[in-house]
């Protein structure tokens, strides 16, 4: 644990979800792959649809609608609409497919495996302060046995622009009716878990579970409070 900060009391910790809490690498790349066979065999006119040809109506609409950024699910989900219209199915049939295929990727989109120490650590750290997840990602944590912890889940788009946009942070401390300064956010990113934390008044850690080097880094924004490389070292803040 590494302190570039002071600290203030701690009253409340936030989690980023993806890559924070456990490992999301693997799932992404498997849900992509799952999801993507699930709308080619949605319908014949689909078989040969390609994620290339996905990739470009995704990218047609963030050009079109910059803000649809802000809600990855509603961004994917557009997308599969304009697929199915694109191979001439009616709208009717094109907003009912969306649906079906949404649901298989927030299936697999789920099939998590977090690790003990998450659970340990969690555990700990719920019997003391209240938890809370903000995540820009579509993840859902009642599917993979994380929501228990939380008093709230606070996602883009539901509830604000995209972290580090400063709408979900500020929502969490109303919710939690504590100031800022005493809400600890703990992410693995340092733009939008470190930096969006610090610049609306939170106080940020920095989980590094990749070997990353603050000494880098040339922007004093990106500077946390503290920095961890495992979860259980927060149980000794609190």
């Amino acid at each position: 644990m590494h302190f570039y900060r002071p600290l203030r009391p701690i009253k409340a910790i936030t989690f980023d979800l993806d890559d924070t809490l456990y490992d999301n690498s693997e799932v992404i790349r498997r849900t992509a792959k799952e999801s993507h066979a699930f709308l080619q065999g949605y319908h014949p006119a689909l078989a040969d649809f390609t994620p290339q040809q996905y990739q470009a109506l995704r990218d047609k609409l963030l050009q079109q609608e910059p803000e649809i950024y802000h809600d990855v699910s509603e961004w994917r989900r557009r997308a599969v609409v304009e697929a199915m219209l694109s191979v001439e199915l009616p709208a009717v049939e094109a907003e009912k497919g969306s649906r079906a295929v949404m649901a298989n990727f927030a299936h697999w989109r789920s099939q998590i495996e977090v690790p003990e120490e998450t659970h340990q650590a969690l555990t700990a750290l719920a019997q003391r302060v209240p938890l809370v997840a903000i995540t820009n990602g579509n993840a859902e944590p009642h599917l993979f046995g994380l929501d228990s912890y939380f008093k709230f889940i606070l996602r883009a788009g539901p509830h604000g622009r995209a972290k580090p946009w400063q709408d979900m942070y500020q929502l969490a401390a109303q919710k939690l009716d504590l100031p800022m300064e005493n809400i600890l956010h703990v992410g693995d990113d340092l733009t939008t878990d470190v930096a969006g934390s610090v610049r609306c008044g939170m106080q940020a850690c920095w989980i590094n579970l990749r070997g990353g080097n603050l000494m880098h880094i040339g922007d004093s924004r990106l500077l946390p409070h503290l920095e961890i490389s495992q979860l259980a070292s927060l149980t000794a803040l609190v």
